[in-house]
């Protein structure tokens, strides 16, 4: 029996005394595995189909990914890029997931008091990931700060941002403008290019107690009898704020807020990159219209919700409340103002908690014109985003009109004595006074 119990220990490699029993070096193993390697290379060659249909893929993989090249080209040659929607299931997924649970759980974490040993850690990091300019903040101590809302909510230096004067339209905001152009028959606005949501989705229904119809400025304009009055039709911008830029939003022209609609929805990202893939995704998401009037008509102005965006605040609108644990999908709280509200170009309105986006909507004239160059250009609070036409040509004269008002000029003006007596500066005093010199001249005394 013990024989048998070595015999068997052995063969597992094991001697008695745990010593291992080791075996001589031998090619046999790597002979073998060279073996295993050449029969199967046999039997591709014998049978070769499966090497035909490998060969098949690799060739559609490369057709395939050399016409999308030449798609591309095509799309570079010409400069327009055809919006790759999502399928619908993939939407519905993604509305699906808990995001304005996660949004009232952001907005809580961003309320915790950050103890001292921290707090500069924490702020610094999000100032480095998100590329936060301290140097434009109000107070760029980050040991001032109690906790993130704190710092999301930053102000700025006075004179850091300067309002541009005229009658120009000014950016609300700091961001990137996405979309901007003319609304589209039957009210169709688009979110970016190719991709659109209706009006009356967007600010609700057309019925407005303050006068503000929509239908009065989604229908088709006739021209007005008078010369004077030109033409106006609606606009519309979208302009985009990135979790480093400042939050907080101002007026963009001066006009009267009458009514305000909340409508509670989804909290779904509003990065480009999902605009572009989601059909109507301001109408989804949840938003605040604030509508008026303004110098040209209709105007209004929504702060759009994103995910960990659920807090809206705005100054003039204490009650407001968003991202509310409970609400209807069918319905908007509406707040009117029966006086209106008087805003002036460049105040303060209200405050994102972290990046979202800001859609202006209005009614101006034909020839209004945006002053942007490139979707995706990066814009700043108060700096001119579009004007009426004939201001622009009021303010930049023609060449012609500039020289011919330096000749009128230099026709009227003289060249001046430089060195008169007194009796002499008497004189001209008196033929200025008198009418006989059309413009007073300089005297210079000795």
């Amino acid at each position: 029996m013990l024989g048998a119990m070595a015999l068997t220990r052995s063969r597992a490699g094991v001697g008695l005394g745990n010593v291992v029993v080791r075996r001589c070096h031998s090619d046999s193993g790597w002979k073998n595995r060279r073996n295993v390697v050449s029969g199967f290379i046999a039997r591709v060659m014998d049978n070769p189909l499966p090497l035909g249909v490998g060969a098949l893929v690799v060739g559609i993989l490369q057709l395939r990914r050399i016409m999308e090249r030449e798609k591309r080209k095509e799309v570079k040659e010409t400069d327009e890029v055809q919006p790759s929607l999502a399928d619908p299931w993939q939407v519905t997924c993604y509305r699906s997931l808990p995001l304005r649970h996660v949004s009232r759980v952001w907005g809580a974490v961003n309320e915790l008091h950050l103890p001292n040993t921290v707090r500069r850690w924490v702020l610094g990091a999000y100032v480095r990931t998100f590329g936060c300019d301290l140097t434009e903040a109000e107070n760029s101590d980050l040991d001032s700060y109690e906790n993130l809302g704190q710092f999301f909510r930053r102000r700025l230096k006075e004179g850091v941002r300067v309002v541009e004067e005229g009658e120009c339209l000014v950016s609300p905001c700091d961001g990137r403008v996405l979309h901007w152009g003319q609304v589209g028959s039957g009210g169709l606005v688009e979110q970016v290019k190719g991709v659109t949501y209706k009006i009356e989705h967007f600010l609700g229904q057309s019925k407005d107690p303050t006068g503000v119809a929509l239908e009065s400025v989604t229908a088709d304009k006739q021209a007005p009898d008078s010369d004077c009055v030109p033409p106006t039709c609606l606009y519309q911008c979208v302009l985009y704020l990135a979790p480093g830029d400042y939050h907080c939003f101002h007026s963009p022209a001066d006009w009267q807020v009458t009514t305000r609609r909340h409508f509670p929805g989804e909290l779904l990202s509003v990065s480009p990159g999902i605009v572009r893939r989601v059909q109507g995704l301001f109408s989804i998401n949840e938003r605040v219209a604030y509508l008026g009037r303004w110098k040209h008509g209709f105007f209004s102005m929504t702060a759009v919700g994103a995910t960990n965006v659920g807090s809206v605040k705005v100054g003039l609108d204490p009650d407001l409340t968003t991202n509310t644990r409970r609400w209807e999908v069918d319905t908007f709280h509406q707040q009117v103002w029966e006086d209106g509200v008087e805003v002036k170009k460049g105040e303060y309105f209200g405050e994102f908690n972290l990046g979202s986006t800001v859609v202006l909507i209005f009614e101006a004239p034909e020839n209004f014109k945006f002053n942007f160059g490139v979707e995706g250009e990066v814009v700043k609070m108060g700096r001119s985003i579009g004007e009426h036409q004939s201001v622009i040509d009021e303010i930049k004269p023609s060449d012609e009109s500039v020289i011919e008002e330096i000749e009128n000029t230099e026709d009227t003006i003289k060249p001046l004595p430089l060195d008169l007596s007194t009796g002499e500066q008497e004189s001209v005093k008196e033929m200025e006074s008198t009418g006989e010199i059309s413009k007073p001249l300089p005297i210079i005394e000795k």
